[in-house]
C-alpha cells in the first residue's frame, strides 16, 4: 500500500512539473499543496484531481487554459475522442465537486487508470518515433506543446541606463559637465542580453523520412517561441527555406504547407552540395553568423564526404555553435562509421540523438545553453 501511495504521489508531482513546463509558475510549495489536497479528496475521482490542481497550481486567470490543456493531455486516454478547447471549458464549468463518480468530462477514472495514462506518457518519451503507431504519434504531437524552450542569448553591444550595476562613466562625466564640473550622483548602466539566431537544417531525404516530420514539428515549436530569431531549412537534393510556412500557429497546417513547399521530400540527399549552397547564400554574411545551427541528419552522404566535411567546417567558423542531431545516435550499438558523419564530426560542437521525445528535450537544453 505504501508503494502505491508513493507511486501516486510521484505521478501527481510529475503532472505538476508538466504544468510548470507548459508555462504556469508552479513552485515546489504549490506542488506539495496539490498532493496534500488530493490526499484529502480522492485520487480515484478524476474531478477531485482536476479541481485540486486547479485550486493549488493556478494563480492567475491566464493559467486556467494552460492548466486545462495540460490536464487533458495527461489524463485523457489515447483512444479518447479529442475535445475542442471551447467544449472542454464548457464541460469543466458544468462539473461539480459533488459528483463523486465523475470527472470533468463525466467519466470515472480510477487511480490505476490515471497512473497508467501518466506511465504511458513517460514511456512514450523514450520511444523511437519511427516505431510509433498513428495513435501514439498523435499523442506525441500533443506532448510537443509541453516541451520547454530556453532561447540562447548573448550580451548586447550597447549598454542600457539602469538603477544599479556598473558605473556608466561617460554619462556620469557628461552630467557633471552640465553642472560646471560639480560632483553629482553616479550614473549606472547594465548590459542587456539579445536573443541569438537559431538555424535549423533538417534532412528530409528518404533515410530520414521516419523522423523528418517530428523534427520539423520541434523546429515549429521553437519558432513559435521566437518567430524573428529562428530560420528553418530542409536538406535533400536541394536547399529549401520553410521558415514562412512554419510561422503558421497550428503545427499540422504549418507542416502541410511546408510539405507543399519542399520539392524533394523523401528523395535523395547531397548534404555536401546543399550545405555549400547554404554557406554561399545564407551562411557567411547572413543568418548563420554567430547563430546556433542545428543540423538534423543521419549523415548518409551520396556525394563526396570530403566536401561535406569542408562545408561543415565553413559553417563552424561563422556559427556560435554547431549541434548535430542524429536519430541513430541514441540507439544501442550505434557507431558513427558512415563516411559522411565521420567527415563532419571534427567540426561539430555537440553530437546528440534525435529519435525520441527525451532526446528532443536534451536537444532543446543544449540549444538553450549554447
Amino acid at each position: 500500500m505504501a508503494a502505491a501511495t508513493n507511486s501516486a504521489e510521484e505521478m501527481l508531482l510529475a503532472f505538476a512539473a508538466a504544468v510548470r513546463a507548459a508555462g504556469v509558475k508552479v513552485t515546489a510549495e504549490h506542488s506539495r499543496s496539490f498532493v496534500d489536497a488530493v490526499a484529502h479528496l480522492s485520487i480515484e475521482n478524476r474531478a477531485d484531481v482536476f479541481w485540486a490542481g486547479r485550486a493549488t497550481l493556478c494563480a492567475a486567470p491566464e493559467d486556467l487554459d494552460v492548466y486545462q490543456r495540460t490536464f487533458e493531455r495527461w489524463f485523457t486516454p489515447v483512444h479518447a475522442a479529442p475535445t475542442t478547447e471551447k467544449g472542454a471549458a464548457t464541460t469543466v464549468k458544468a462539473a461539480s465537486l459533488d459528483e463523486d463518480d465523475a470527472g470533468p468530462d463525466g467519466t470515472e477514472q480510477s487511480e490505476e487508470s490515471l497512473r497508467a495514462i501518466a506511465s504511458r506518457h513517460e514511456l512514450l518519451r523514450h520511444r523511437d518515433v519511427a516505431t510509433l503507431d498513428p495513435a501514439e504519434r498523435a499523442l506525441l504531437h500533443r506532448l510537443f506543446g509541453e516541451l520547454t524552450v530556453v532561447l540562447p542569448s548573448r550580451p548586447s553591444r550597447r549598454k542600457q541606463p539602469w538603477r544599479n550595476g556598473q558605473i556608466d562613466r561617460a554619462r556620469t562625466f557628461r552630467e557633471q559637465l552640465r553642472h560646471g564640473g560639480e560632483p553629482g550622483p553616479l550614473k549606472y548602466a547594465r548590459t542587456p542580453r539579445k536573443l541569438r539566431r537559431i538555424v535549423w537544417l533538417i534532412d528530409v531525404s528518404g533515410s530520414m523520412s521516419p523522423y523528418a516530420d517530428s523534427l520539423l514539428r520541434l523546429a515549429h515549436h521553437v519558432l513559435q517561441a521566437a518567430p524573428r530569431q529562428v530560420e528553418v531549412f530542409t536538406l535533400g537534393t536541394r536547399l529549401t527555406r520553410v521558415t514562412a510556412a512554419l510561422r503558421m500557429p497550428d503545427a499540422d497546417d504549418a507542416l502541410a504547407l511546408a510539405g507543399r513547399t519542399v520539392p524533394d521530400w523523401s528523395g535523395g540527399t547531397r548534404l555536401g552540395e546543399v550545405l555549400r549552397a547554404f554557406n554561399d547564400r545564407w551562411g557567411q554574411r547572413a543568418v548563420a553568423r554567430s547563430a546556433v545551427v542545428i543540423v538534423a541528419s543521419d549523415g548518409w552522404e551520396r556525394g563526396d564526404p570530403a566536401l561535406l566535411g569542408r562545408q561543415v567546417e565553413r559553417l563552424h567558423h561563422v556559427a556560435r555553435r554547431v549541434i548535430w542531431a542524429n536519430p541513430h545516435r541514441g540507439k544501442p550499438g550505434y557507431e558513427p562509421v558512415q563516411q559522411g558523419i565521420r567527415a563532419a564530426l571534427p567540426h561539430v560542437d555537440d553530437f546528440i540523438g534525435g529519435h525520441s521525445l527525451k532526446s528532443f528535450e536534451e536537444l532543446l537544453a543544449v540549444m538553450g545553453h549554447a
